[in-house]
């Protein structure tokens, strides 16, 4: 369906680091959205990308099938983008990775959309000895066997002026002058967020063929240890990078994990041991970016950009070196 005024999308985690610039494309082309949060009162700020009444949040979690479904009720498209980078609670990742995922497809078959785009992670494996990659993966299953023909994306990692990589580990960076790296030559082939959300958009158009997983990275392929060396580079600082043994960093990760909002959890050092890329077969058959028309933008035009916040006087330490 062409976009129009009448159209209207519900996305699912909406109001975050992907979300916020989806949404914001979308209203540009005319959708009406529908942006389905765990607490709609704190994602007041996606109304000012639309016109007044075009973008609407809803309280929705993604555990419960009918708050799902009073979600989804009428849309033509339903995106989902929830997920989680780590446990707490009740958000475990099978909760909402995989039967949170098996919601959101049951309730858009029931209520006749026509699209479903969901979006997974580079990594996804049911083998994987990491649970976020096996639920994720579990997740994709339960899409592609429930709804028909749904769009699934994989990106690598994710970069943007908000991301939680670059910035987190830029904060670090002005905090301690040591950093440990953990899976130092683990590849990883970043894509930027803006470039994401173009995919998104393209794919609630219809421009792509559903009933495939896109596999989406950047330009770019680094290993662990060349991205801490951007950071290090864009901030201006000379802190020592410390290598860390796997069986070394799942302790510290077990220990952080402990806390309210962890920088490192054990899951996490698990998924640092496993290359992020865009894999061979997506090439051939033409399931990346490629299929979306969109050139990739590079961590060299984007990450001076936002990275300057983390130097020591800020923007101005440029400005003098210039």
């Amino acid at each position: 369906m062409a976009a129009n005024s009448k159209a209207l999308v519900t996305v699912f985690g909406g109001s975050g680091f992907v979300g916020t610039q989806l949404v914001q494309r979308l209203a540009r082309q005319g959708y009406r959205i529908r942006v389905a949060v765990r607490r709609p009162d704190l994602a007041g700020h996606v109304r000012m990308f639309g016109a007044v009444g075009q973008i609407v949040p809803i309280q929705a979690n993604i555990r419960d099938p009918e708050s799902v479904a009073h979600a989804v009720a009428g849309a033509e498209t339903v995106v989902n983008l929830s997920g989680i980078l780590f446990e707490a609670g009740r958000q475990r990742f099978r909760a909402v990775h995989t039967m949170g995922a098996r919601n959101v497809a049951v309730a858009a078959v029931k209520a006749g959309a026509e699209r479903l785009v969901h979006v997974s992670a580079l990594g996804a494996d049911p083998e994987s000895r990491s649970s976020y990659f096996t639920s994720k993966a579990l997740g994709e299953t339960e899409v592609l066997t429930t709804f028909p023909e749904p769009v699934v994306i994989r990106p690598s990692l994710i970069f943007g002026s908000d991301d939680g990589f670059f910035n987190l580990f830029g904060a670090l960076a002005r905090l301690f002058p040591v950093l440990p790296v953990i899976g130092g030559k683990t590849r990883f082939q970043p894509i930027y967020v803006g470039d994401v959300a173009e995919a998104l958009a393209a794919a609630v158009a219809g421009k792509v063929k559903g009933g495939r997983t896109y596999e989406l990275g950047g330009p770019d392929i680094e290993t662990m240890r060349q991205l801490m060396g951007r950071v290090l580079s864009e901030t201006e600082r000379r802190n020592w990078l410390l290598p860390l043994p796997e069986g070394l960093a799942r302790i510290e990760g077990a220990l952080l994990g402990l806390l309210p909002n962890p920088v490192l959890t054990r899951d996490q050092v698990i998924q640092l041991q496993y290359d992020n890329l865009v894999s061979e077969e997506a090439k051939k058959q033409r399931r990346t970016l490629t299929a979306f028309g969109i050139a990739p933008a590079a961590m060299d035009a984007i990450l001076p950009t936002y990275m300057w916040r983390f130097r020591r006087h800020g923007q101005f330490d440029r400005v003098a070196a210039e």
